[in-house]
């Protein structure tokens, strides 16, 4: 099974991750936000993450790990 982590101190909440991710599991979370001042994306449901590692190619501050 993969699994997505988001380091909060890399995430500027841009929303690239959330608009390519082809299973729609990724949005940014309202409720949280990082020292910088962003809302930083999160994984909604990691069981349903075919582990394609898009969103970790899209991120341009390299805040994504996927690991298969």
């Amino acid at each position: 099974m993969a699994r997505i982590t988001v380091d909060d101190f890399f995430c500027k909440g841009c929303g690239l991750c959330v608009d390519v991710c082809p299973v729609s599991i990724l949005e940014l979370d309202p409720d949280v936000i990082t020292a910088k001042g962003y809302h930083p994306a999160h994984c909604t449901d990691q069981e349903k993450c075919t582990g394609c590692a898009t969103c970790a190619l899209m991120c341009p501050d390299v805040a994504i790990t996927v690991e298969r």
